[in-house]
């Protein structure tokens, strides 16, 4: 063990130290998906993702790096610790310990884990949101990964996940979004999908998107009249099905509307990611 500049360092040369368990098999995903919010953490890959999340809030456990990547660990993350923790530690290894812990060659410069806070309650969320994004039953990390990138980008106000949806905070999902999961707020609806009753009570109008012929078209929806309290106060809900067979007729029936983006040549619909990037668009930042 050394220190640097208050820093403490922390050399690993054995794959099975236990020290290094938070990062142990990230490729596995049944059993990152099992253990990590099991744990109450999650992994950050990369300098500006770790950096995202420290300024979200998220509280360090540890970092692992390779030696010349010792600075790819970002400053905030050597702030003072609050009196009677410990600094966390970073724990350095050369690339093929690196490789035999993680199960990949890590290229990135850093992983750090942190800690998850509690879950966000769905009611409460609601009551300060004015766009929502709902996804029911997505189990790509990178469509969800994507989908929070647009969220937050584009003007919504939280995402809210049935319990089937994949882990926003998995590692790749995390990667895909450029840490943007931490921007945007969001909570599972449980019971599923009893409780979309909530988005009503609470006075969203709840949008369903479809490549139904007899929905109405996206932009009509988004027009002004069209959305209840049209305008600055609206307080809209935009429900993406799960990939490949989209909403289930049980979530199709909680909504008020249905909504459609016209396709070209013959294509019947857009990846749920894509679909869900227009439509923060045109009832995000534009309605």
């Amino acid at each position: 063990m050394s220190a640097q500049r208050g820093r403490e360092i922390v050399p690993i040369d054995d794959p099975a130290d236990p020290r290094v368990a938070d990062y142990v098999a990230l490729t596995d995903v049944a059993l990152r998906r099992r253990r990590e919010p099991e744990q109450g953490l999650f992994i950050a890959e990369g300098e500006r993702v770790i950096e995202r999340a420290l300024r979200a809030g998220y509280p360090p456990r540890s970092a692992l790096v390779s030696p010349a990547r010792l600075d790819a660990v970002p400053t905030r993350f050597w702030a003072v610790p609050p009196p009677g923790e410990a600094a966390p530690p970073v724990y350095v290894a050369g690339p093929s310990v690196l490789a035999a812990i993680t199960g990949f060659e890590v290229h990135r410069g850093a992983l750090a884990s942190m800690c998850r806070r509690p879950p966000l309650d769905p009611a409460r969320l609601l009551a300060s949101a004015r766009r929502v994004l709902v996804c029911e039953d997505l189990v790509s990390h990178t469509n969800l990964g994507a989908i929070f990138r647009s969220a937050a980008g584009l003007g919504m106000d939280a995402v809210l996940l049935s319990p089937r949806c994949a882990d926003p905070l998995y590692r790749r999902s995390v990667r895909v979004s450029m840490g943007e999961v931490f921007a945007v707020p969001y909570a599972r609806l449980e019971p599923w999908p009893a409780a979309l009753e909530l988005l009503r009570t609470a006075g969203f109008e709840v949008v369903a998107l479809t490549p139904a012929p007899d929905a109405e078209e996206l932009a009509v929806v988004a027009s002004a009249g069209a959305v209840v309290g049209a305008g600055a106060q609206a307080r809209v809900a935009v429900l993406l099905g799960t990939e490949g067979n989209g909403l289930t007729d049980e979530v199709l029936a909680q909504a008020t509307r249905r909504a459609r983006i016209p396709m070209a040549h013959g294509v019947d619909s857009l990846n749920v990611a894509a679909t869900a990037a227009i439509a923060c668009y045109v009832l995000g930042i534009r309605c």
